[in-house]
């Protein structure tokens, strides 16, 4: 992918600085489970066996906890009630770690789907919703605190799920306020009509949403993305996103095309896609990328969150983990700077495999160091190697060591099979190293005791281990320097 060095950078960190504010329909979406192997005798329908249920944020809160998946800030606003799926829906969020303040409590219920699921089909959904506008002083006071929050981000995101929280005089407030204060502003549309978005960076439709809003025939391809064309001229958006299910998004300006192919995988349920969309577009614009940098990431989002059951958002890990998994690791790819080890790590606990760590000089590889190794990999699915570099080796072994200088000792070790990951550390430990990657499990031949082991309480502090492995007698570097340099009889 074009940028990924970059994307990835931000992943890890930046993004975190970057605060982006939803604003719009709110929802609790929930989720009854169960199995159904009879029809019910009183009425020909179908018996649920109950067995569990969920609750996860859905509609405008969904795009909210994206954003924080991905490691942004997010700030919500929109309407609730004054109920129970209230306090159940605020708890989720609050989990989120998304800030509510924008929220108003009005005085109708709180928005809610609630889905019957038997063997991952979904059989009924009841809809909890009103259809009447807002009180007048529920209004001004929604506005007075989204002009106040605009002011503090780096983005802004319009979910419109047609339910009454995005006014067209309000849409038009913040599109202004972001245009002011020349920040991003997408919009989820729901409303046929996209004049109602005018000013907007980008309007981010489906394809049915789009037909709706041109009149022309979603089967009509390539007629539909002309039609779009015209609107971003029509309605002065930078650009338009329109997502295309199985083909992709495509970003239209007024006067080209730019086209995202999705990846192929199994498309479990696609509840919460374009959530998942708009929140890494409005992160990664946010951050400083371009839109045609940007929508990539979009459709490697959208293509994990449609993999999943049920409305779920992303998460930046899964994301890592995705973007990195197809990268070749030959012995050359396994010699990594620090901050990409710590990215590789976080990819491979993301898709839950256990990591191990030992470090050392490894000056002249001998059967010891392979043992131990071997060992290493026993104890769990990666193993991640710490070498000393030359300089650390001097202040530890004398002015004559090392003998294999520390690029040579690292090639070797990435060709070893046993091994997963190698970087480099010139502190006197490993401690901030190990701090860095929070391995499972870290390995140290037998001359240590668990005392003795550098990192050992700050990774039983995460819940990990410490493994002590005996040496094997009679092999040390040491040892065969001395044999090398002893004058035979």
């Amino acid at each position: 992918m074009k940028d990924l060095d970059r994307i990835l950078s931000l992943l890890d960190g930046p993004l975190s600085q970057r605060r982006v504010l939803v604003v719009g329909d709110v929802m609790l979406d929930r989720y009854i489970w169960g199995d159904i192997d009879r029809i019910s005798p009183e009425a020909p329908v179908p018996v649920l066996l109950h067995t569990h249920r969920t609750s996860v944020a859905g509609g405008a809160a969904n795009v909210a906890a994206n954003l924080t998946g991905l490691g942004a800030k997010a700030a919500l606003a929109g309407y609730w009630g004054r109920d129970a799926d209230q306090t159940e829906l605020a708890d989720l969020i609050t989990a989120a770690h998304v800030d509510w303040s924008g929220m108003v409590i009005c005085g109708l219920p709180t928005i809610s789907k609630t889905r019957v699921v038997a063997r991952r089909q979904q059989i009924l959904r009841l809809d909890v919703e009103h259809t009447s506008g807002h009180a007048a002083d529920d209004a001004a006071e929604l506005r007075k605190r989204v002009l106040s929050l605009a002011a503090h981000c780096d983005a802004m995101i319009l979910s419109d799920y047609a339910k009454g929280a995005l006014t067209a005089d309000l849409c038009t407030a913040l599109i202004n306020a972001g245009r002011q204060r020349g920040i991003p502003v997408l919009v989820d549309p729901k409303s046929r009509d996209f004049q109602k978005y005018s000013g907007a960076t980008t309007i981010c439709p489906n394809l049915t949403e789009l037909s709706q809003a041109t009149g022309v025939p979603v089967t009509d391809y390539d007629a539909l993305l002309a039609a779009g064309q015209k609107l971003v001229s029509e309605c002065r958006l930078d650009f338009l996103t329109v997502t295309l299910s199985e083909r992709g998004i495509v970003i239209l300006r007024a006067d080209s095309q730019f086209h995202s192919p999705a990846r192929a995988r199994e498309v479990f349920d696609v509840s919460g896609a374009g959530d998942t969309v708009i929140a890494t577009l409005a992160a990664m614009l946010a951050a400083g990328l371009t839109p045609e940098a940007a929508i990539p990431l979009a459709n490697i989002a959208a293509g994990i969150v449609v993999g999943k059951l049920g409305t779920a958002p992303i998460d930046r890990n899964e994301l890592i983990a995705e973007l990195t998994q197809s990268s070749p690791v030959g012995s050359a790819e396994k010699v990594l700077t620090r901050d990409r080890l710590v990215l590789r790590a976080k990819e491979w606990r993301a898709t839950g495999q256990r990591l191990v760590f030992t470090n050392g000089c490894f000056d002249l590889l001998h059967v010891g160091h392979i043992t131990l190794l071997e060992k290493c990999r026993a104890f769990g699915d990666k193993l991640i190697l710490g070498i000393n570099t030359d300089a650390s080796v001097q202040r530890l072994k004398g002015p004559t060591r090392p003998i294999v200088n520390q690029d040579d000792r690292a090639r070797v070790l990435a060709a070893l099979a046993s091994t997963d990951a190698i970087t480099f550390f010139d502190e006197e430990t490993p401690l901030d190293l190990i701090r860095a990657i929070q391995p499972d499990v870290i390995v140290k031949g037998g001359d240590y005791t668990e005392e003795t082991v550098v990192g050992a309480k700050e990774v039983r502090s995460w819940g990990g281990r410490v493994e002590i492995v005996p040496t094997v007698e009679g092999f040390s570097t040491t040892a065969i320097v001395n044999k090398m340099t002893t004058p035979s009889c």
